[in-house]
């Protein structure tokens, strides 16, 4: 065999083997490269091992569920959702509420700055809770103004507090949450 050509000594003449036969000697290579009879099945190639030397599993690997049944999904909860409601601070006290607890103070594109009591108007908004002092703290100190980017003349804050005198405003300090209760109270009866 030492002096053959390739085809000769059974070697594949492509690469890769599968089946094909050399031109010489009637011998067949089955796909894990073995050399076969013509008629005969190819070996498999890897045999499984003894059942002496598979490894035994511990008892805990046997109680532990595949990873898609470890942790099944909660059914869908069926119903409303919670409804959003936005959240709005007051410019003076900080403290965050409901955008309808709050009211809301507009410098509309054309400057000028009024009360908004639908909450839509186009503009520039800034919030005051219902507390008397922030209303007066956010007239007197400019905080309204620095909010709204504008300045504000002496005849327009005077309106502002005009429009503050006509509404309910609380003088306690847990005026962001009595309103509210009120309102809801109310609703349910």
């Amino acid at each position: 065999m030492k002096g053959e050509s390739p085809s000769a000594q059974g070697v594949p003449l492509r690469s890769g083997g599968g089946g094909g036969f050399a031109a010489s000697g009637g011998v067949a290579f089955g796909s894990g490269g073995k050399k076969t009879d013509e008629g005969s099945l190819p070996t498999p190639r890897a045999s499984s091992p003894p059942e002496s030397a598979q490894r035994t599993s511990p008892p805990e690997a046997a109680t532990r569920l595949a990873p898609h049944e470890a942790k099944p999904t909660p059914p869908r909860r069926k119903g409303l959702r919670p409804k959003h409601v936005p959240q709005r601070m007051c410019i003076a006290c900080r403290s965050h509420d409901a955008k309808r607890g709050l009211f809301r103070i507009v410098r509309s594109p054309e400057g000028e700055v009024e009360p908004d009591p639908t909450g839509r108007r186009n503009g520039r908004g800034a919030y005051l809770c219902g507390q008397h002092g922030c209303w007066e703290k956010a007239l007197g100190s400019g905080l309204l103004a620095r909010a709204l980017n504008v300045e504000i003349d002496t005849e327009t804050l005077d309106r502002l507090r005009r429009y503050a005198a006509t509404l309910p405003l609380e003088t306690s300090t847990a005026a962001g949450t009595a309103p509210i209760l009120a309102r809801t109270e109310g609703e349910h009866r």
